[in-house]
Order: C-alpha cells, then structure tokens, then sequence
C-alpha cells in the first residue's frame, strides 16, 4: 500500500512537470514557431513577417497547423517518455 502511495506521488509530482512544460513546434524551415504547454494549449505564435500577404493567407494556414501538430506530438512523445517510467517493466501507454 505504502508503494502505490510513493508511485501515486511521484506520478502527481511528473504530471506537475509536464504541466508546465512548454514545447515548441516549427513548420516552413522556421518560418511558423508555435509554443504549447505541457497541458496541449497553445501559448504562443510566431509567423514571419513576410508570410502575411493576402495571397498566402491559406499557406500560413496550413503552416500554422502543421507547426502546432508538430509540437503536439513532441508533447505526445514527452508525456509517453515520462509516464513510461511509472510503468511495469513490459507495460506500455495506451493500456
């Protein structure tokens, strides 16, 4: 019992962490940097000044998405990462 109460603390203590992890993603050689947080919300956007004229609207679009789905899965790999290690040897994410 007290076990499980060590690994509850420790998998409350990694989550706080990730909690306040930031991750950035980047898309268009630099061009697009998108910053998430350990929670999966975007916290910030950077596009590059000559990104914004009116005929690419719908490039920067499509730069922004991938730049934020690039970070999310660098999220995704860093919470598998963290998580795994509370794991049984032979567990894997998803159960």
């Amino acid at each position: 019992m007290e076990q499980a109460q060590q690994m509850q603390a420790k998998f409350l203590e990694a989550q706080n962490k990730l909690n306040d992890l930031e991750i950035t993603g980047t898309s268009g050689g630099g061009m697009v940097t998108v910053v998430i947080t350990g929670k999966g919300d975007m916290k910030s956007l950077t596009l590059e000044p000559k990104l914004l004229s009116p005929e690419e609207a719908e490039i920067v679009s499509d730069l922004v998405i991938a730049a934020f789905r690039d970070a999310k899965s660098k999220l995704e790999a860093k919470l598998a990462e963290q998580m795994g290690s509370f794991l049984p040897p032979g567990m894997k994410l998803p159960f």
